[in-house]
C-alpha cells in the first residue's frame, strides 16, 4: 500500500487520485458513445460481431459485463485494443465494489482481523 503524503490544511479525500466516482463507468457507456461517434446503429455493430442485438444492447446498457470474449470481438469490429476494454471492465468493477457500503464493512472487519497478525 502506498503511504498518502499529508498536506496541512487539504482533506486527503479530496485530492483527485484519492477520489472515488460517485457512479462507476461502465464500458458500456463509453462504447455507446463510440457507436454514436462513428455514426453504427447497435445492430449493424451485433451483425459485424456475430452476437444478439439483445446481447449488445445490455453490454451497452451497463446490464452486462465485458468479458474477454467480448473485448477481443470489439477489437476485431472496432480496432479499439482489448486491453482497453478489458481494463476498463476492471476498473468499474473495482469502484462498484468500493462503492458497496456492505462490502466495505466487510473489508474493514477483515482489516482489524488481519491487523492483528
Amino acid at each position: 500500500m502506498i503511504d498518502m503524503i499529508t498536506i496541512p490544511g487539504i482533506d486527503q479525500n479530496m485530492i483527485a487520485n484519492n477520489l472515488t466516482p460517485f457512479e462507476p463507468l461502465h464500458p458500456g457507456e463509453v462504447l455507446r458513445e463510440e457507436l454514436a461517434e462513428r455514426g453504427v446503429t447497435q445492430t449493424q455493430l451485433a451483425k459485424r460481431m456475430g452476437v444478439s442485438v439483445s446481447l449488445l444492447n445490455e453490454v451497452i446498457n451497463g446490464k452486462r459485463g465485458i468479458s474477454t470474449e467480448y473485448a477481443l470481438l470489439l477489437e476485431a469490429a472496432l480496432g479499439i485494443d482489448a486491453d482497453f476494454w478489458l481494463n476498463m471492465q476492471r476498473a468499474y468493477d473495482k469502484d462498484a465494489a468500493k462503492s458497496n457500503k456492505a462490502f466495505l464493512k466487510r473489508l474493514a472487519a477483515i482489516r482489524k482481523v488481519a491487523a492483528v497478525f
